[in-house]
C-alpha cells in the first residue's frame, strides 16, 4: 500500500473514466496552451502595446468573472459530464473561427477581442463543472491525486504547447496555432464520449428556491467556513497578483530578455516543466503531506522567486527560477485544490469550484491582468511582476499566523 501512495499515476491505473478524461484533456490542453501564446504573440504584433497584450487575456477572462459564479448553481444542478462535453464542442467552434480569420488575413484587435471573449463564455461554464466532475471520476480517497495529476496534464500540455507553437508560427503562421488547437479538441470530446459513470452519479437534481437565493446559499458557506474563506483568500491574492507573470511573458521575452517566439516558448515550456514535477510530487505523495505547512512554504517561495525573475536579464538566469516557480505555483494551487474539494459537500460543489475559477481565473486575469499590464507601460515589467510579488509574499506571511486548521473532515 505505501508503494501504492507513492506511485504518482497510480490513480490513473485505478480509474478508467479518470483515465479517458485524463489523456483527452492533456491533448487537448497542448492545443490550448499553443493558442494561448499564439494570442499573445498575435496582440503584440498587431499593437506593440504591453498594455494590449494583457488585454487580450483579460478579455477571455471578463465573461469567467461576470457568469461563473452563476454558473456554479447551474453546474450544481445539471449533469457534469454532460455540460462539460457541450462546453467542449463550442470551444472547438470557436479556434475554428480564429483560425479562419487569422489565416485569411482578416483578423484585428476587435475579432481578436471578441473571440477571447467567446472562449472565456464558455469557460465559465466548463471550468467549474470540469472540476466538479472529477470527483464522480475515481474514489475519495484517490481525488487529491487526480488534481494534481489533473495539474501535471496541464504542465506537460504547456512544455509540450509552446515548443509546438514556436516551431508552428516558425514554418506555418500564427494561424496553423488555431487550426491545431481545434483539431485537438476532437481528442477531448471523444473521450468524454467513452466515460461511463456508475448509476446515480453525476444525476441532475431540482433546485430548491431561485438561482439567487441557490448562489447566496454557497456564498454563506464559503463565507462562513473558516478553512474555506482562508482558502480563498490566498487563491485570490495568488490568482490575482501572481498570475500576471504569464500574461506579460510575451513583454519579458521581447523587452526584457532580446528573446523571440522561441525564447518567448523556451520560457514558457521552463514553468512547464517545474509544474510537472511539482504535479508528480503532490500526486505520488498525497496522503502522506503535511498539506497546510508545504502550502505556505511554497506560497512563500512562490513570491520570492518571482521577485528574483524580475531582476533577471539572460534566458539562462530565467530558466532555472522559471523551473523552480512552476513548481511551487502548481503545489499551492494543487494543495489548495485539493484541500477546498476535500471540505465542501458533493451538494455545493459545483457553486465552490465556480467560485474558485471566478477568483483564480476571471478576478486574476480580468484584475490582475489588466493592473500588470498597466503597471508594465508605466513603470516596467520589473515592477508589475517584482511589485505584485512584494504584495503577495506580504499577505502570506500574515496569513500563515492567523489561518485556523485546514484539516478536512474524515470521509
Amino acid at each position: 500500500m505505501a508503494s501504492a501512495s507513492l506511485n504518482p499515476f497510480g490513480t490513473l491505473a485505478r480509474h478508467r473514466n479518470f483515465r479517458l478524461f485524463w489523456y483527452g484533456q492533456t491533448l487537448s490542453l497542448v492545443g490550448t496552451w499553443m493558442q494561448g501564446m499564439a494570442q499573445g504573440w498575435l496582440a503584440l504584433e498587431l499593437t506593440n502595446n504591453a498594455f494590449l497584450v494583457g488585454a487580450v487575456a483579460a478579455a477571455g477572462s471578463l465573461p469567467i468573472l461576470l457568469f461563473t459564479l452563476p454558473a456554479g448553481v447551474i453546474v450544481d444542478h445539471e449533469r457534469k459530464l454532460r455540460l462539460v462535453i457541450l462546453m467542449q464542442v463550442m470551444m472547438l467552434l470557436q479556434a475554428t473561427a480564429l483560425w479562419l480569420f487569422t489565416l485569411t488575413g482578416h483578423i484585428g484587435m476587435g475579432s481578436l477581442l471578441v473571440l477571447a471573449a467567446l472562449g472565456g463564455l464558455c469557460s465559465a461554464i466548463e471550468i467549474p463543472a470540469r472540476q466538479a466532475l472529477i470527483v464522480h471520476l475515481v474514489s475519495r480517497e484517490d481525488l487529491q491525486g487526480a488534481i494534481a495529476l489533473n495539474s501535471s496534464g496541464f504542465n506537460l500540455a504547456r512544455i509540450v504547447g509552446p515548443a509546438l507553437a514556436a516551431l508552428t508560427i516558425a514554418s506555418l503562421g500564427i494561424a496553423w496555432c488555431f487550426g491545431l488547437n481545434a483539431l485537438s479538441f476532437v481528442t477531448v470530446i471523444g473521450g468524454l464520449l467513452l466515460i461511463r459513470l456508475p448509476e446515480g452519479a453525476d444525476e441532475a437534481t431540482e433546485r430548491e428556491g431561485t438561482r439567487a437565493e441557490a448562489l447566496i446559499e454557497g456564498l454563506r458557506y464559503m463565507a462562513g467556513t473558516p478553512a474555506v474563506r482562508a482558502l480563498m483568500g490566498l487563491v485570490a491574492i495568488y490568482g490575482i497578483f501572481g498570475g500576471p507573470y504569464l500574461t506579460l511573458m510575451p513583454v519579458v521575452a521581447r523587452d526584457q530578455l532580446g528573446l523571440g517566439a522561441g525564447g518567448y516558448g523556451a520560457l514558457l515550456s521552463s514553468v512547464g516543466i517545474g509544474g510537472v514535477v511539482g504535479a508528480l510530487v503532490v500526486a505520488g505523495a498525497a496522503g502522506r503531506l503535511p498539506r497546510q505547512s508545504l502550502l505556505y512554504g511554497s506560497a512563500i517561495a512562490f513570491c520570492v522567486l518571482l521577485i528574483a525573475f524580475s531582476f533577471t536579464r539572460t534566458l539562462w538566469g530565467a530558466v532555472p527560477i522559471l523551473v523552480a516557480t512552476g513548481f511551487m505555483m502548481i503545489v499551492v494551487n494543487a494543495l489548495a485544490n485539493g484541500l477546498l474539494q476535500s471540505i465542501v459537500p458533493n451538494a455545493l460543489r459545483g457553486r465552490l469550484m465556480a467560485a474558485y475559477s471566478f477568483l483564480i481565473v476571471g478576478l486574476a486575469q480580468a484584475a490582475g491582468s489588466f493592473g500588470a499590464g498597466a503597471v508594465a507601460r508605466a513603470a516596467g515589467v520589473r515592477w508589475a511582476i517584482g511589485g505584485g510579488a512584494a504584495i503577495m509574499l506580504a499577505y502570506t506571511l500574515v496569513a500563515r499566523a492567523r489561518t485556523p486548521s485546514l484539516t478536512p473532515p474524515a470521509a
